[in-house]
């Protein structure tokens, strides 16, 4: 493709010029990336094969915003095998935005516990704090959204077009994947979204953008796509097969201890710093180092976060004098905002 033609302004004081692109050769390459496809076939297939096969999920029962936007914010990054308890506990404490609104930071992260990137609970919240205070009624377009703290692109598109059917695409992982496959090339950034849009259809923009996540999440997998089960698989232009990307991250490896300390039905817990940079105020089991530390644990277990996997040993006992801490009631720990790691350690010895 040749060279796009351009217009120079120039900028404040006579320097650094812009140059500015000519949106008509901009609109034909972006055209000519679904410039063969057959957008109206594709969108009969994909949101036929949705009708019948889509997964009965709680938050597809209904289109009120509050609970779709719950949702969305709590499958960012985290499997929705994961969610689904998560998502009626926390709507059983949190029906409304105004329940939200009005709550303590401490009970909303208590009821986001174990569902890890706390930031988002932390954002939830302050967004419902925003919308109560400004007018009580929820945000109706994806630009609108996106003014609320946490909401970025691809969340303000899901909430809009599934709950207000406003025609704007999402992208994330899956529909990235199914988009790349389809058209047989790498495309990313702008380019992905606008290939997107143009393949959505704007008579259910709802129902064809979780399609096309479904389609990603059951179907057209990373590792071994079923592509024989594929509603859309004779307009693939891979069948599955793309060139590899690069290597990922590497996991980092890290060996952790903590004690469980017990006292006539309490257990002792320290907060961590509000200043920390992973999980600040929330609450865990104090660590151990030193000789102790390399005890035999009566508990093992592994446990990630982002980048990092960790060999957890959890050791009975005491934990150092210094430690600056506090004995709380097993009937209290409940409404504590724990860390992801510290309930999976209280489940495991049925603490909790």
């Amino acid at each position: 493709m040749g060279s796009i033609p351009a217009y120079t302004v120039a900028g404040r004081l006579g320097r650094a010029a812009l140059t500015v692109q000519c949106r008509k050769v901009m609109r034909r390459e972006k055209s000519s990336l679904l410039m063969t496809f057959d957008g109206s076939r594709f969108r009969g297939r994909l949101l036929g094969w949705f009708d019948k096969h889509k997964r009965d999920l709680p938050w597809r029962r209904d289109r009120d915003p509050y609970r779709v936007w719950v949702s969305e914010v709590m499958l960012q990054q985290t499997r929705v095998a994961a969610v689904l308890d998560h998502y009626k506990r926390f709507l059983r404490r949190f029906p409304n935005i105004e329940k939200l609104a009005r709550a303590r930071e401490a009970s909303v992260l208590a009821a986001w516990s174990g569902l890890g990137y706390y930031r988002r609970a932390r954002m939830l919240h302050a967004a419902a704090k925003r919308v109560v205070k400004d007018s009580g009624r929820f945000p109706a377009t994806a630009a609108q959204l996106r003014e609320l703290p946490g909401i970025g692109r691809y969340t303000a598109a899901a909430i809009a077009s599934i709950a207000f059917d406003e025609p704007v695409a999402v992208v994330d992982g899956n529909v990235e994947r199914v988009l790349q496959r389809l058209l047989g090339k790498r495309i990313g950034g702008e380019w992905l979204w606008r290939a997107a849009q143009e393949v959505l259809d704007p008579g259910r923009p709802g129902d064809f953008n979780q399609a096309m996540m479904e389609l990603g999440a059951t179907v057209c997998l990373p590792r071994q796509p079923k592509c024989a089960e594929c509603p859309v698989s004779r307009m693939c232009a891979t069948r599955g097969e793309l060139s590899a990307r690069a290597p990922g991250i590497r996991q980092t490896k890290r060996e952790i201890n903590y004690a469980l300390d017990r006292r006539n039905g309490s257990i002792f817990l320290v907060k961590r710093p509000a200043t920390a940079s992973l999980m600040p105020g929330m609450w865990e089991l104090p660590e151990i180092s030193g000789a102790r530390g390399q005890a035999q644990p009566s508990l093992s277990l592994r446990h990630s976060i982002t980048v990092t996997d960790y060999q957890v040993g959890v050791l009975e006992g005491a934990a150092a004098e210094e430690t600056t801490g506090r004995w709380i009631a097993k009937s209290r720990l409940s409404t504590l905002p724990l860390t992801g790691l510290a309930r999976k350690i209280l489940r495991a010895t049925k603490v909790i």
